[in-house]
């Protein structure tokens, strides 16, 4: 599908046979859904929910916002968005364009008050500058997700926009969206829960068990534990009734049975002189398994040797020598769009 130029391609997916989660729901009166896995990690998996249990949540009445729908309605993050703000009397706007500065423009002609982004579009918008040239002072709450966010954005942020709170969200295709609340607007610790969700830590891994589970995929086995726990694949730290996500065990780095966070490496990089976006991802080396890689996008043109040069003494008293990226590419167009794919090369 084409966003931006509103071409649409349609396929006809078909299973053969009886599927049970079809029959269960037609069986107990419920409306269904299926929700789609993004694929990052291979073949994209057919979440099937009983649809009313998905609802539940909305129930409860919370504060009502005028809000952009940032994320599309075929992630069910822009779903959580539209039902949440409906289901408390807001004011929910669909946005076409998603570049910094119609987002600006669109805020300022509608005096939004919830701006639910990615840490992506956020970086983007604080390095553009382009905020400087709108009215934003309606703006109430910024929520951020899909995506691990990097403190140095997340700091940046609060400074410039000091009358505006910032809220982490959380959830998953096969659970929705948990109820969340950070620690403060400068913390990457986030509370997660609320009713009908129960958390607990397995091996430094997430894992929930919540009544607005999936039923099952349709294309793929059970993710649940015995006991009903879905694992999330989120490592995380937990300080009393908080967690901080450190980032997908998939995403994890081995350099020589030594573990690397990317998101660690890359909080380190932003805060470099010159540099405008990075991503850190790991390729595979012969003697130590993976070595540690990474690509830059700069906001004014640096020999590479010169570079790679500074990056490795500014990182030498910051981290240990196996974080170190060992290959470095500069970029020259926007890494945004895809910072959640960690399985990159250099090809």
């Amino acid at each position: 599908m084409n966003v931006e130029s509103d071409d649409y391609a349609m396929e006809k997916l078909s299973f053969q046979g009886e599927n049970d989660f079809y029959k269960s729901l037609r069986e107990s009166h419920n409306p269904g859904l299926v929700l789609f896995t993004s694929g990052t990690s291979g073949m994209p998996k057919a979440a099937v929910h009983n649809f009313s249990k998905l609802l539940n949540k909305f129930k409860t009445l919370r504060k009502s916002y005028r809000t952009i729908n940032f994320l599309l309605f075929d992630h069910w993050g822009g779903l959580n968005t539209l039902f949440h703000t409906l289901s408390n009397c807001g004011v929910v706007l669909a946005l076409k364009n998603r570049k910094p500065e119609a987002v600006c423009e669109f805020i300022e002609n509608y005096k939004i008050e919830l701006l639910p982004v990615s840490p992506s579009f956020l970086n983007l918008l604080i390095l553009s500058e382009i905020y400087k040239r709108f009215d934003l002072l309606s703006l109430k709450l910024i929520t951020y997700g899909t995506e691990p966010m990097p403190l140095h954005t997340l700091h940046k942020a609060k400074v410039l926009f000091p009358n505006v709170n910032f809220q982490q969200t959380y959830g998953l295709i096969e659970l929705g969206v948990l109820r969340s609340k950070s620690r403060d607007d400068n913390s990457l610790w986030v509370k997660l829960g609320g009713e009908g969700f129960e958390l607990r830590v397995v091996d430094d891994i997430l894992q929930i068990k919540a009544d607005s589970a999936m039923l099952g995929y349709i294309n793929a086995p059970s993710p649940f534990t015995e006991d009903g726990y879905f694992i999330t694949g989120d490592q995380v730290e937990t300080d009393g009734e908080y967690f901080k996500i450190l980032g997908r065990v998939s995403e994890l780095i081995n350099v020589g049975g030594d573990k690397v966070y990317p998101q660690e490496v890359e909080n380190q990089i932003l805060k470099m002189h010159n540099v405008q976006e990075v991503t850190v991802f790991g390729e595979k080396h012969a003697l130590m398994g993976n070595i540690v890689c990474a690509k830059v996008i700069l906001n004014e043109p640096e020999d590479l040797k010169t570079f790679t040069r500074r990056l490795k003494q500014f990182c030498k008293d910051k981290m240990q020598p196996f974080k170190i990226p060992i290959k470095i590419k500069i970029e020259a167009s926007p890494l945004f769009n895809d910072r959640f794919k960690k399985k990159r090369n250099f090809d």
